[in-house]
């Protein structure tokens, strides 16, 4: 049984995160009815300590033909009982989606509710649109951008800018996405009135994404073999930056191992390890002894599975090398540090 935090505002994340992801399966359903062979998302559970400390529920989609690896995940974990910590909670959703056409991009979101023993607490809010083919993603990057700035109004700026610093991968001179968004500690005092705040920016990022990728799938049924190599460069990408710079999935995989699996839930089923290979020489000491061991750690295979037994071996060995060389975690990436509190499922 998963014990639930105490706390009447984690309380209320919940049922807001909870919703959210209702919302965002029902949609990813209705996309497989129509464009694959309506295979539903399933659910799968896991408990923090067994539970006593709370735990949470992903939904893994199922439809291969449209969905290359996709997953919806809701965590709150909790120290109710734990005197000596002096965080209270963390409630969040992270989502990614990659699509199995390359012509519909990917998309990644976060929501999260964090709260101290004392009381006080922040929304941490992230959206963010990938696409493999970026020759024609910009009238998708429009799309996600207006409805970013419309959503978010005077915040926008601000997190815009820093989401453009969050998501930049020096050693590659370029952006992981082209669309980001990153909005960490906001609270302006008021939980009820920021609570449907984020719940409004999480339901129009869903719904701009569902209709990015209808459009996407019904302009595009059929991909070819280039296109195909090209998502499957940009899913290499997406795995380096996860693994070497994104502080959440970091953090996640330093505070325990009860959820390797659902937080590696954001890898694509292929990569490409030659080309990951080739980017080690870029990486300054000692990160490029963490690509040597993401690569260990890969199957020698092309193109590059990457199932369930490797994605625990992936989190193993992003764990011991901060474990064995904590001073790298200074070189991920820039702006505000995401505590280790969330679960973070990218």
């Amino acid at each position: 049984m998963i014990i639930p935090a105490r706390s009447p505002q984690a309380k209320e994340a919940k049922e807001l995160v909870e919703g959210l992801q209702a919302y965002f399966v029902s949609k990813l359903n209705g996309v497989a009815r129509k464009f694959g062979e309506g295979k539903p998302c399933e659910s799968v559970s896991w408990g923090r300590d067994e539970g006593r400390h709370g735990g949470g529920t992903r939904y893994e989609t199922r439809d291969s033909v449209v969905f290359d690896r996709g997953s919806v995940n809701v965590s709150q974990v909790h120290y109710d009982d734990d005197d000596q910590k002096k965080l209270g909670s963390a409630t969040a959703i992270s989502t990614i989606i990659h699509p199995r056409n390359p012509h519909a991009p990917s998309m990644h979101m976060h929501i999260s509710w964090t709260q101290m023993k004392e009381g006080t607490g922040y929304w941490r809010v992230m959206a963010d649109l990938n696409p493999s083919l970026i020759s024609e993603s910009g009238s998708d990057k429009e799309k996600f951008s207006a409805t970013l700035q419309k959503v978010t109004g005077a915040l926008y700026e601000e997190g815009a800018a820093q989401g453009e610093r969050y998501f930049y991968i020096p050693v590659l001179g370029r952006h992981r996405g082209v669309s980001h968004y990153y909005l960490e500690g906001y609270n302006t005092g008021n939980f009820e009135a920021d609570k449907a705040f984020v719940s409004e920016v999480g339901e129009r990022v869903i719904d701009t994404y569902i209709t990015i990728i209808s459009d996407k799938l019904a302009q595009y049924p059929d991909f070819t073999e280039a296109e195909k190599e090209e998502q499957l460069a940009y899913h290499t990408l997406y795995l380096f930056q996860v693994l070497t710079l994104d502080r959440g999935t970091t953090s996640g995989l330093l505070v325990h191992d009860q959820n390797d699996v659902g937080i590696m839930g954001s890898i694509p089923s292929h990569v490409n390890r030659d080309l990951l290979a080739s980017w080690v020489e870029k990486m300054p000491a000692p990160q490029d002894l963490l690509v040597k061991a993401l690569l260990n750690a890969l199957p020698e295979e092309m193109p590059t599975p990457v199932e369930e037994n490797t994605k625990i071996a992936l989190a193993q060995a992003v764990r011991k090398h901060y474990q064995a060389h904590p001073e790298a975690l200074s070189m991920q990436a820039s702006g505000e540090i995401i505590p280790p509190t969330v679960d973070n499922h990218r």
